[in-house]
């Protein structure tokens, strides 16, 4: 019976150009699981588009010199042709400054609102008087108030998870001019999403979605509170209240709803207007969202909130395929710094399944990973040309020279040939499981097994030997039939992963319709027809050389150097100045690390012991991006003595030391020769 799946994107914001790394979360593992299942016959619809406001479009638009339409108009754009050059194969690209977004947003908005779930509160909320402007919670820094980490972000702390209002930060600071910004009164409505917990977490037990998932979520729900949900400006879903001109509805509740009106433009363009209800109001819809790690409470628990207080009756998330990212070389994909890929000039070497199996072969499903310009290489030469495109080739040249270019017959099977079919059989059937399963690295294993063991089969029955006479012909065609049995499965199953290439092997085979015209099931049950004309063999994946990489190599190196030489240092600005004598209350000291270890589940803080000379105190730093633990063993250190004992990461912290911090780099203040416990002024 075909099931009927609705298949999410994470929108994408349009104020940027994608690089690999969003690739690799949200776009790829979506289309090659879409393309599975319109393979198994299932009612695939595969939606995404462009979120297109808020404060940060109409910030980089001023900049730019244009208007924040004119802004998102491009970026819309060069994303959707990234998007048709990796074959994405959306059903409808969508966008959310679209005539059918407003409606559905306002809808929800007001069901919302009319159930009790929204209420309006006049709160405090951060405001720059350097620039005359609230700003939006993704322009504020400060430091965490739960953990202390200093450059926490204005809705959450990268450091310790936790998610809180911009105004309960400490010291917030506009993270574009480094001022200090105030509280001023404003009104603002807050969706009660505290109201929601129970439901929630009742709801969360039900879904085997991958336990880092489930295990943050979990945690997230019972710290849900009232969010605001509009915001001071003029770009974005106004508000559908009376007197309320000025207010715009927060993209991270509007954007979600851009899933439902993107389907709504899909409809009308399929001249069914309200065939949209099909997928959105049938229980019987799988939902599966794609994102990647950092948009799991938007997916998880806010749009299935949202979903629960409304009228209508709009299905739940059914699987939540949450990627960790893809790095670069070890770093963070940064165009800023120099530290990416130009797509237009990798694709003017490189093909699009190239691009499209490295990136699926080494997807960051369970934990990051990394693309490197080695591993690219090995996996292009080793496993697309040394092994599917190798089979590929040798098996269709010798059916062109010794079995006149046609399909020959399949007599009688010998047991190597029955077991070289069964377990042809049985790797397809994992590749299905995995593609079911949202596993496209293990898919893309299996594959590459089954191309190996097409090699290996071809090389142990020696069909060139056979060949040599008469006698053994019927052998050699049965061998030839079996490995072209074998390559149909193989285009059959790397099609979600490199359609082109497998598209290419299928009419290399000789078949005259599209491959996903036809069943996943009928490709595997049908054996390819005897005597169908094959044509000419094509080189299906060319070597890259070493030369090529190593300028690869360097070309990134070169580009961030650039970046970096050229960048202006953004100087800290000045506190306001204080007396001597508030100086003098500080008890500084030199201390020597006598111990060092990363504290648990956090990837900067540093538990450092220090004696002080009178006594040792447990210190608390986060300085474990900068520092090994071992390299700090020994060093000598100043130390706030006198500061208040506060508890990090449960862990209590008895001072702290004093870093300088510059553009992302940090060092240790540090002392030569006085000895532990000397007064530092």
């Amino acid at each position: 019976m075909k099931e009927k799946i609705l298949i999410t994107s994470a929108l994408p914001y349009a104020n940027g150009p994608l690089h690999f790394g969003h690739i690799a979360g949200a776009y790829l593992p979506a289309d090659c699981y879409a393309r599975f299942q319109r393979l198994m016959q299932n009612d695939v619809l595969f939606i995404c588009g462009s979120d297109e406001y808020g404060v940060a479009i109409t910030l980089s638009a001023d900049l730019a010199g244009r208007s924040p339409q004119e802004h998102v108009n491009i970026f819309h754009e060069i994303n959707k042709k990234l998007f048709e050059t990796l074959q994405i194969s959306f059903d409808h690209y969508s966008r959310t400054t679209c005539k059918y977004h407003k409606a559905p947003v306002h809808q929800f908005f007001l069901e919302l609102l009319a159930n009790g779930y929204i209420e309006e509160r006049i709160t405090d909320q951060l405001f720059s008087e350097a620039d005359n402007k609230f700003l939006a919670d993704r322009y504020v820094v400060g430091t965490c108030p739960r953990c202390g980490y200093q450059k926490a972000r204005g809705d959450e702390c990268p450091e310790c998870g936790a998610s809180y209002e911009a105004t309960d930060l400490i010291n917030p600071r506009s993270k574009l001019t480094g001022s200090q910004l105030i509280h001023k009164s404003t009104k603002h409505w807050f969706l009660l999403l505290d109201k929601f917990k129970e439901r929630l977490a009742q709801w969360i037990e039900t879904k085997p979605w991958k336990p880092n998932v489930i295990n943050f979520i979990k945690g997230y729900i019972q710290d849900l509170h009232a969010r605001s949900i509009t915001r001071d400006g003029a770009w974005g879903v106004p508000l559908p209240l009376p007197g309320t001109e000025g207010k715009v509805i927060y993209v991270w509740f509007e954007a979600l709803v851009g899933y439902v009106s993107g389907t709504m433009e899909w409809a009308d363009q399929q001249g069914k207007p309200e065939r949209w209800k099909d997928y959105w109001f049938d229980p019987k819809t799988k939902l599966v969202h794609f994102i990647g790690k950092d948009n799991i409470p938007f997916h998880a628990t806010i749009f299935p909130a949202m979903m629960m207080g409304q009228n209508q009756p709009y299905v739940l998330v059914d699987q939540l395929p949450a990627n960790e990212f893809l790095k670069l070389e070890g770093r963070q994909f940064s165009k800023s710094e120099g530290w990416y890929i130009d797509l237009d000039d990798f694709f003017s070497r490189y093909t699009v399944d190239q691009a499209r199996y490295a990136i699926a072969a080494n997807a960051p499903e369970t934990a990051d990973s990394e693309f490197t310009w080695k591993e690219f290489q090995t996996r292009c030469n080793t496993e697309l040309l040394g092994k599917y495109g190798n089979l590929v080739n040798r098996v269709l040249v010798f059916a062109k020279n010794n079995c006149g270019g046609r399909v020959p017959s399949r007599h009688q099977l010998e047991a190597v040939d029955e077991t070289f079919l069964n377990e042809v059989r049985a790797l397809s059937d994992q590749i299905a499981e995995a593609y079911t399963t949202f596993r496209v690295r293990r898919a893309c294993q299996l594959i590459m097994e089954l191309a190996q063991l097409g090699n290996v089969y071809f090389d142990t029955k020696k069909p060139w030997q056979d060949a040599k006479s008469e006698a053994t012909r019927p052998r050699m065609e049965t061998t030839i039939a079996c490995c072209l049995q074998c390559l149909k499965t193989l285009a059959l199953v790397a099609f979600p992963v490199i359609p082109d290439s497998a598209a290419q092997l299928w009419k290399m085979l000789g078949y005259a319709n599209s491959l996903e015209s036809h069943a996943w099931q009928e490709i595997l049950e049908t054996p390819v027809p005897q005597d169908q004309t094959l044509l000419e063999p094509r080189i299906l994946f060319q070597k890259i050389e070493d030369a090529q990489i190593e300028k690869e190599i360097a070309t990134l190196h070169q580009l961030a150097a650039q970046h970096e030489t050229s960048k202006p240092i953004n100087y800290a600005p000045l506190k306001d100045p204080v007396e001597i004598e508030e100086v003098r209350k500080l008890d500084l000291r030199v201390g020597v690390v006598k111990e060092a270890k990363p504290v648990p589940k956090s990837k900067k803080l540093l538990q450092l012991q220090v004696d002080l000379g009178f006594e040792q105190r447990t210190v608390v730093a986060g300085i474990g991006q900068s520092y090994r633990p071992e390299d700090l063993v020994g060093k000598k250190v100043v130390v706030v003595a006198n500061l208040k004992p506060a508890t990090l990461m449960g862990v209590e912290s008895q001072g702290m030391l004093l870093a300088g911090h510059s553009e992302g780099s940090l060092e240790t203040i540090a002392v030569t020769n006085l000895p532990p416990g000397s007064v530092v002024f």
